[in-house]
């Protein structure tokens, strides 16, 4: 059969084969390594590496719980993940909505300002919001340091301002018309913005909403600062795995595997959605 003048070179077909099925191995690779050493016992994982494991064993996944109190900092981190990416989304809802909608002065410095934000390090930000709430607590006793509360507070500081940025460019894909037949058929500003306008949005708030709890479900350097004992984080307890005599690797593996599922299930979930939401307003 002829091919179509259209159709690829066979060199590239079986180029892009090639590298597909590279690219495939090298990111399963790490992956195999975590599964496989999650079903070992401590000595084999210790011991040199094998590829196929000897003694398959799920006993390091039954003891994660009680090695460290895991289930604890599980709630943790749902609770602070799921408060910030509920105040995220909702507060750039109305913030977006009034950028992209809504001729005011300063709008053009709120946007700029908005958008200059991602480009300072978080690192620049643990300081001055440790001293902040400190001296909050000391002044008016309201414990933000420390507190779930606080962790909340300071992931809002990087996560809404991307939250706004992205929702504006999505709000400006929807055609005026629709708040316009709204306002007409008798809706308020806020009716025609939930009635019309969000439900249009879902994929974009959709995508603001699963980078919110992502960026505060795996975060590091803030969780390990801002908490203590009983409101640390599951990304700050898998360190609990280490200690002065050993290193458990089975069963931090086991734990990786055990907090990554959520993420994951939920990205699985709402992928149709969040491809959507991220190349909405790239082209208009």
């Amino acid at each position: 059969m002829s091919r179509s003048p259209m159709a690829a070179p066979r060199s590239f077909t079986w180029t892009r084969r090639v590298f597909l099925t590279l690219l495939t191995g090298f990111v399963l690779l790490p992956v195999y390594v975590m599964v496989s050493s999650s079903l070992k016992p401590l000595e084999d994982v210790s011991s040199r590496f094998h590829w196929l494991p000897s003694n398959l064993t799920v006993r390091p996944y039954i003891d994660i719980w009680s090695t460290v109190p895991l289930a604890k900092y599980f709630v943790n981190s749902l609770i602070v993940a799921g408060a910030a990416t509920v105040c995220s989304v909702v507060i750039a809802v109305f913030a977006a909505y009034a950028v992209s909608r809504y001729q005011f002065r300063g709008k053009r410095v709120f946007s700029v300002t908005v958008l200059s934000t991602q480009m300072f390090p978080g690192i620049l930000f643990l300081l001055p919001l440790f001293l902040i709430y400190v001296n909050i607590g000391n002044a008016t006793g309201i414990a933000l340091f420390g507190s779930r509360g606080g962790l909340i507070l300071t992931y809002l500081t990087f996560s809404l301002p991307f939250s706004i940025w992205m929702l504006i460019g999505y709000f400006d894909s929807v055609p005026r018309d629709l708040d316009e037949a709204a306002l007409v058929d008798g809706c308020g500003p806020l009716r025609a913005l939930f009635k019309v306008v969000v439900p249009a949005a879902v994929p974009g708030i959709v995508a603001v909403a699963v980078y919110a709890f992502m960026t505060a479900w795996g975060e590091v350097l803030f969780a390990s600062v801002m908490t203590n004992d009983a409101t640390r984080t599951l990304a700050v307890g898998l360190q609990g795995y280490s200690t002065q005599n050993d290193v458990y690797w089975n069963q931090i593996m086991a734990a990786s595997l055990v907090v990554s599922v959520p993420v994951v299930a939920g990205f699985l979930l709402l992928q149709r959605y969040l491809v959507a939401g991220l190349t909405a307003g790239a082209v208009k």
